[in-house]
């Protein structure tokens, strides 16, 4: 079930050509400007799989600071997400993505790391935009 926006924080606008093949991809604010390449081609230039991987990464890593702060306390400044977006095909032969988290909170017990995964995961708008749609794994790091 979708909702309608009750307040809008920032939207992004980007401009792209070429698609994920030699493309290019540039914001009307000047502050991003991207190549893209077919994984494997040698060729420079990153991928959307790369760009939404870092993406989320990041956003997540927002998500679990504000769970923190309700939870009182503050996120290890080590903290980090490593994201893993494949691409492939389903049985149907038709284009699909999967996610892996890796969530590194150290210092942190496992309860509280546990907790804090949970309710990032809720709130992340990443994780609540592919709920459901892609096979997404979360692993806490010890």
């Amino acid at each position: 079930m979708t909702r309608p926006l009750e307040k809008i924080i920032y939207t992004a606008h980007t401009h792209t050509t070429g698609g994920r093949h030699e493309g290019v991809a540039k914001s009307d604010d000047s502050q991003l400007e991207v190549a893209f390449s077919t994984p494997g081609s040698g060729k420079p230039g990153t991928n959307p799989e790369q760009l939404f991987a870092a993406g989320w990464s990041a956003c997540f890593i927002g998500a679990l600071g504000s769970a923190a702060q309700s939870l009182k306390m503050r996120l290890p400044k080590e903290t980090s997400v490593d994201a893993a977006i494949t691409l492939g095909k389903t049985s149907e032969d038709k284009y699909q993505l999967s996610a892996r988290l890796n969530v590194n909170l150290p210092g942190l017990d496992s309860e509280t790391k546990s907790k804090l995964v949970e309710m990032a995961h809720q709130t992340c708008p990443y994780s609540r935009a592919t709920r459901g749609d892609i096979e997404v794994e979360i692993v806490v790091a010890a």
